[in-house]
């Protein structure tokens, strides 16, 4: 005689332990849903609200004719305004450099155990911070009014050099002085603002292990300070290119004083503005691809995911993938014609 067969009773749950569960189903639509991306209105509408309004600036710009666009054409690389943007340049560039010279310079005061030195460079910086260019060059080009001549030797003593200051402070070397004199103010609290930024640890470590000063500074506090320091100094540059045209005061004839003496012979003020306006727009868009790479350059090893693509390396990767894309349907079309 078959004995049946007994199942098995289930097992109880310990005390104290929670209960298992209950079996269910497998659901048949879990296998087929599909996630939907939230909708954002918002975002597109905004979005085709400012290109409306680019679209609009736009055809403002292209169909209003007081621009004189075939003005602007002509003028745009014209000798007189070439020559205005060379003196331009070259001015951005020595005022810039002879700036962060003087300013590193007052920066390593600013920071020395030395009060006197502290002192001093914190009263120059105050000033210069404190007082508009354009007074500080209408300053230094009437400075044959408050010193006639200068001159070299012992205080209250005999002098051993003396210059005439009319011979001395033109209009193109007072806009170079005023304008060093008021980047390097600036310049100085940017280089300690970097140099501060540098961890202290770091300078004990290598204390620690013997290094030099100058090692430290050239290998572990330059390296670091710059990645703080790049972006501010890049602002200053374009600065600097866009502050040069307050020299036209002084009669210098830089790009916006050449583009003025166009357009009060021909009275054509508009067109010759736009001239100097897109010369501008020119030169700092290009300050600033500039900048980009510089910044990129010290941020290597700041994160450990890396540098983000460039524009340009992210245009090579679309490239590559519309081509990819592009080569598969191709291959694909003759297999389903034969079909």
């Amino acid at each position: 005689m078959a004995t049946p067969d007994v199942l098995p009773a289930p097992a109880r749950p310990l005390p104290g332990s929670a209960a298992p569960p209950p079996a269910t189903a497998p659901d048949p639509t879990a296998a087929t849903a599909r996630i939907v991306p939230r909708r954002r209105p918002g975002q597109w509408a905004s979005a085709a609200a400012a290109l409306l309004l680019f679209a609009m600036v736009v055809n403002s710009l292209a169909r209003n004719k007081a621009f004189q666009w075939d003005v602007v054409a002509d003028w745009f690389t014209a000798a007189s305004v070439m020559n205005g943007l060379t003196l331009t340049l070259w001015l951005t560039a020595v005022t810039l450099a002879l700036g962060f010279l003087l300013g590193t310079v007052l920066a390593t005061m600013r920071l020395s155990a030395n009060p006197v030195l502290r002192t001093l460079s914190w009263v120059y910086i105050w000033i210069f911070r404190s007082t508009p260019a354009l007074v500080q060059l209408l300053l230094f080009f009437n400075i044959g009014a408050l010193y006639p001549t200068l001159g070299l030797g012992i205080p209250f003593g005999p002098e051993f050099l003396t210059v005439r200051t009319v011979n001395l402070f033109g209009p193109t070397l007072t806009a170079v002085v005023g304008l060093t004199l008021l980047e390097a103010a600036y310049a100085a609290e940017v280089v300690r603002g970097g140099i501060l930024s540098v961890d202290r640890g770091q300078l004990e470590a290598a204390s620690a292990l013997g290094l030099g000063r100058w090692r430290v500074l050239r290998r572990i506090v330059v390296p670091q300070a710059m990645r703080s320091i790049v972006p501010t100094a890049g602002n200053m540059l374009i600065s600097a290119l866009k502050g040069t045209s307050i020299i036209s005061v002084l009669a210098v004839s830089d790009l916006l004083y050449s583009v003025q003496l166009v357009y009060l012979q021909s009275y054509q003020v508009i067109p010759m503005l736009m001239v100097a306006t897109i010369w501008y727009i020119v030169i700092t868009t290009v300050l600033s691809v500039g900048q980009y790479y510089v910044e990129r350059h010290y941020a290597k090893g700041a994160t450990r995911e890396g540098l983000p693509p460039t524009p340009l390396q992210k245009a090579r990767a679309g490239y590559r993938r519309l081509r990819a894309a592009a080569s598969s349907d191709s291959a694909g079309l003759p297999g389903e014609a034969g079909r």
